[in-house]
Order: C-alpha cells, then sequence, then structure tokens
C-alpha cells in the first residue's frame, strides 16, 4: 500500500508540511508552478533551499504582493472571506473540499475557545493569505501523492509562550491544544511553538492514525524547513513509502438498550462520530423480560477510548458497556474526480489483499439525478454504458 509518513518530532506548520511533501515530487520545479496557478490572490510560492543542523532540505516561502509572508497579519479574515477565496481557487472540487474541511476544524476550534459563533469567528494569524495558501498547498500536493495511507508520529507541541493577535498565549495556543485532542502530543526540551494552528489542522484532517513508523519501503523523503533555529534540525520529514495491507488494533465498545426512542439513539450516534468513532452501528436485539431492544456497537482506536465511554453514557441510557479488543482490516481508500457526461464526478477507489473497488460518491450521483429527472440507478446505467 502507498503510504505517507509524516515525522513530527519538531511538530508541525503548514509551510514545512508543504516544503516537505513538494520535495516527495518526482519533478519539483512543475510541481511548483502547480502550486503557483492555484490562484491565492496576490500570493507566489518560492521553494527556497535551507539547511537545519547540517541536513538539507526546502523552507517554502510565500510572497505576498511581492512582500513577506505575514506582512497583512493585522487582516482579520471571517469565516465567510476565507470561503470566498477557496470558492474562488482553481482547484478540483475534491481538493476545495480538503480545504473547507481543514478549516471547519479550525474554525470550531476558534469557536470554542473564544465562545462565540462560527459564523462569527474572526481568523487572524490562520486567516492570512499566507495561511490559506498554505492549506491549499498541502491539500493539492496530497491529493497528487493519492497515498492510500497517511499516518503522523506524535507530535511535539513545543513548550514556553507565544505572541499572537490576542496576546501573549502558553504554548500550545489554545486553538491548536484543542485542534490536538484525541492526538498523542508532548513536549521536551525545545523553548517555542512548535505545532501551529494550521499544522494541527492539516495533521487532524488527513491522518488516518498517529504512531511509530511502520514497516515499509521507503521511494522518497522530504524536509520540510522552519525558519527557525534551534538546537536540533527545524523541519518536517515526509516518507513516501509501500507498506504492507492496512490492518490494525481497534476497540469495539457495546451495549444493549431497551428504554430510547429511534431518535434518541440516532442522535447518540452522531455524537460517537464527532467524538471520533471509527465506526458505529445497531442491530435489533431481544431483551430481558421479552422487550425489543437495540444493540449498540461503537469501534475507535485506543487514543479516542476515554472519550467515547463518556459520550456512550452521556448521550444513551446505558449504564454499562462492554469493551474488546480486536483485529481490524480495511482497504485503502483514495478519491478521484472523474470527467463524465454529467461533469466531473468523484469516485471512491479501495484497494489491497489483491482486490480493487470503485464506487461513485452517493453525493455527486443523487445531485446529477436531481438535476436531470432521472433516478438514481439510471445515472449509473449511464455513466456505465458511457465508460464501456
Amino acid at each position: 500500500m502507498k503510504t505517507l509518513y509524516l515525522d513530527c518530532s519538531m511538530g508541525a506548520a503548514g509551510d514545512m508540511l508543504t516544503a516537505a511533501l513538494l520535495e516527495l515530487s518526482d519533478n519539483k520545479d512543475e510541481t511548483l508552478s502547480l502550486l503557483n496557478s492555484i490562484g491565492v490572490p496576490g500570493v507566489e510560492f518560492i521553494a527556497e533551499d535551507s539547511e537545519k543542523c547540517g541536513i538539507h532540505g526546502t523552507h517554502m516561502a510565500v510572497r505576498i504582493h511581492g512582500g513577506e509572508e505575514g506582512e497583512e497579519h493585522h487582516h482579520h479574515s471571517s469565516l465567510h472571506d476565507i470561503g470566498e477565496i477557496i470558492a474562488s481557487l482553481n482547484i478540483t472540487e475534491k481538493v476545495r473540499a480538503d480545504v473547507r474541511g481543514v478549516y471547519e476544524i479550525i474554525a470550531a476550534a476558534e469557536s470554542e475557545v473564544h465562545g462565540v459563533p462560527v459564523t462569527d469567528i474572526h481568523f487572524h494569524e490562520v486567516g492570512t493569505l499566507d495561511a490559506v495558501a498554505d492549506v491549499a498547498a498541502v491539500c493539492l500536493l496530497i491529493d497528487k501523492l493519492s497515498p492510500g495511507r497517511i499516518i503522523a508520529s506524535p507530535v511535539n507541541t513545543g513548550k514556553g509562550q507565544v505572541r499572537c493577535a490576542h496576546g501573549i498565549l502558553p504554548v500550545p495556543a489554545p486553538a491548536t491544544a484543542l485542534i490536538l485532542k484525541g492526538i498523542p502530543v508532548y513536549s521536551d526540551d525545545i523553548n517555542g511553538e512548535l505545532c501551529t494552528p494550521t499544522g494541527a489542522a492539516l495533521l487532524k484532517y488527513f491522518a488516518d492514525e498517529f504512531g511509530t513508523m511502520p514497516v515499509m519501503t521507503v521511494s522518497a523523503i522530504g524536509y520540510g524547513m522552519g525558519k527557525k533555529d534551534f538546537e536540533r534540525a527545524n523541519c518536517v520529514r515526509a516518507f513516501l513509502a509501500q507498506s504492507e495491507d492496512s490492518s490494525e488494533n481497534i476497540i469495539e465498545l457495546s451495549c444493549n438498550i431497551d428504554d430510547m426512542t429511534a431518535e434518541e439513539i440516532g442522535f447518540a450516534c452522531e455524537m460517537c462520530f464527532k467524538a471520533g468513532a471509527v465506526e458505529v452501528y445497531t442491530v435489533p436485539a431481544g431483551m430481558k423480560k421479552n422487550r425489543p431492544g437495540t444493540f449498540l456497537c461503537v469501534l475507535c482506536r485506543e487514543a479516542e477510548k476515554d472519550e467515547l465511554i463518556k459520550t456512550i453514557f452521556r448521550y444513551t441510557s446505558t449504564i454499562g458497556l462492554r469493551e474488546s479488543v480486536c483485529r481490524r482490516y480495511t482497504l485503502s481508500r483514495t478519491e478521484e474526480s472523474v470527467l463524465t457526461q454529467f461533469g466531473e464526478i468523484r469516485k471512491k477507489i479501495s484497494s489491497g489483499y489483491g482486490v480493487t473497488k470503485e464506487k461513485y460518491e452517493y453525493d455527486d450521483i443523487s445531485r446529477v439525478a436531481r438535476e436531470n429527472g432521472l433516478s438514481f440507478s439510471e445515472v449509473l446505467k449511464l455513466l456505465k454504458e458511457k465508460k464501456e
């Protein structure tokens, strides 16, 4: 399986991730030109050679209207402003959805930190044009690499304090700390902010799992350098490799319920997904005293287990849970946009263990069906006939 491993032992930032992924490209100049075609207003990407502690890599500089990155940090952008910029970018709908997804993570964290609705959030550092450019660049580069699995190491947050638009804050900054919730993090002897909100949101959105490097055969290594100098090389390392088909240990939390309505159980399932569940499902069950009931099963990774236990007890009527550890085998999943007679339609591709499966994205097929007065099956049939 094509695997991307991100070494975040010196944290993560948007520019560092961009530079590390750029170095994995077969043609660095061609890929840099692709980044500069994205169309972030007034933004130019410049890949600079950089050396940290004797290691050579790339630092990604962003020039805005010919000036240095960060010069417009006094400007505060709303989520609506960011949305308009994202809508104008010269990228595929899949990449656009990824960019929006990353900013939704940041917006949710900022909303909770400041105690205001998401619609009222005003971004500061993460709302500037260079931050939008970094997010769009990482989303585009990951789409171009199309790894079947993305794994990140535990994240070094750094320590101390950082100055931002709101004043001097502890490291990790409050929004960063919220975004990193549920992700393995640590701090060592490095004094300074190593993981930014943008870097944290990109890791949370794209990483399938966090842990040590698996057994894999490496084909390329990228070094994305930060601006600051520390006693250790300030970089994100990206490894592109082939690894064994995907499997992992998974936690199964289950309980039986006989005194909740269907609406209440449905809401509880939604909250479990929000808390980080990998999978949630229910099965009709016969209960004590001949009562019809529901078997609720929640699958999660070890990092999310404690939060999900709290969530299940909070949103269901159960007074007891069962836990078991099982092995989960999955096909690697990628997504691509296919040009059809109905325009671009996303397709999910799953592969591994000697098989490959393809399936069109439900939302796109249902949209085409509504727009053309067709049934769901008719759209699929027309796409199949055109392909043949």
